[in-house]
């Protein structure tokens, strides 16, 4: 375990002599060490630039191999706001409309889903039923048996009573998606997404579950096991949960993302302000819960606080990226330790920029 550290912060301070060594760096370092985060990428922007770009640790321990700019993270439920522009690109050039059933997008529904509306899923407001077992297994890695499976089940609240975050949203969402564009999930964001936003070495990478080979990509980590041992991950997330777990990526071409969404180069300015606003229940009440990140949209949360609001997206206990629109400032960090929850220190690094506005 000493061996394993040790190599963790050499690889560490290593980047950081080819680098110009400043003040999040050595925040960056203090914070690793303290997470025991194995490899990390930050991307910083500030008024719609990139100004700041690190990568630390190691993406493999076993090779000793160490994170670099061009290293790919699996960012994990990040993926999900890709749904959510990806549904209002559709939205904007009139081939989907939030308030139509989903009937009209996908056949051979049961009678209790016929009403259920584009909208209530894509906001999680549907009652769409689990797609685990009460083992917690999947139900089927195959979608078309897991779509099956998933109509035989009573809706879990009626549309608009409530709020789940269910996986099973985004497989409607992902199967709405390929009728409505006649292209594979996987096409779609390549072409509408990563090709806009310039993200030109995700496009090459592409989308993909646990099965596939990603090269240079980072290995994922935890302590799950044991709080003191250092052990792989195993990650079951079949293809047909692309469109909630799927993207591969880098801290900068995330920040690239951010930008082009900024500047509205994905969906337009209308559409960019119902994507990020609030999910509201039957009653007109705002959905919140008691976390900092006490409010959700369309494939990000947010906080309500009136200073520095934040606008997010959160990743497998091991990504985040913070949005401050106030400021014009966005950090992404992308770690492969599962269980560092980034969320928990990404303002520790925004606040060294936030500072030079005051």
């Amino acid at each position: 375990m000493k061996k394993i550290m040790f190599l963790i912060a050499f690889f560490a301070v290593s980047n950081f002599t080819y680098s110009q060594v400043d003040k999040v760096d050595v925040e960056i370092k203090k914070l690793m060490q303290k997470n025991r985060i194995v490899g990390l990428q930050l991307a910083v922007i500030k008024n719609n630039e990139i100004v700041k770009k690190g990568h630390y640790g190691l993406a493999n321990i076993e090779d000793s191999i160490a994170v670099d700019d061009k290293t790919i993270f699996s960012i994990n439920s990040i993926t999900k706001a890709f749904t959510g522009v990806a549904i209002m690109q559709l939205v904007e050039n009139g081939k989907l409309n939030l308030d139509e059933p989903i009937s009209k997008y996908l056949d051979s529904l049961p009678k209790t889903w016929q009403n259920i509306t584009l909208k209530q899923v894509v906001t999680h407001k549907s009652g769409i039923p689990a797609i685990w077992d009460s083992q917690g297994n999947m139900l089927s890695e195959n979608r078309e048996v897991l779509f099956k499976k998933m109509k035989e089940f009573p809706l879990v609240f009626l549309p608009d009573e409530d709020y789940e975050d269910a996986q099973g949203n985004y497989i409607l969402l992902g199967m709405i998606i390929e009728k409505v564009s006649g292209q594979s999930y996987e096409k779609y964001i390549v072409e509408n997404i990563f090709k806009k936003a310039q993200m030109n070495n995700s496009m090459k990478v592409g989308i993909g579950d646990f099965y596939k080979i990603f090269n240079h990509s980072a290995k994922p980590y935890s302590y799950f096991r044991d709080n003191n041992v250092l052990t792989n991950v195993y990650q079951p997330i079949p293809s047909s949960l692309n469109p909630a777990g799927g993207i591969y990526s880098s801290a900068t071409e995330m920040a690239q993302w951010i930008i082009a969404l900024q500047n509205n180069k994905l969906v337009n300015s209308e559409n960019l302000k119902i994507l990020l606003a609030p999910i509201t229940l039957k009653n007109g009440e705002i959905y919140e819960t008691n976390n900092f990140l006490n409010r959700s949209s369309i494939g990000f949360y947010s906080s309500s606080r009136i200073k520095n609001p934040v606008i997010a997206s959160l990743g497998g206990n091991r990504n985040a990226l913070y949005i401050y629109p106030k400021d014009n400032i966005s950090v992404v960090i992308l770690t492969n330790l599962v269980g560092s929850r980034p969320e928990n220190f990404i303002e520790e690094i925004a606040n060294l920029y936030l500072a030079e506005k005051k």
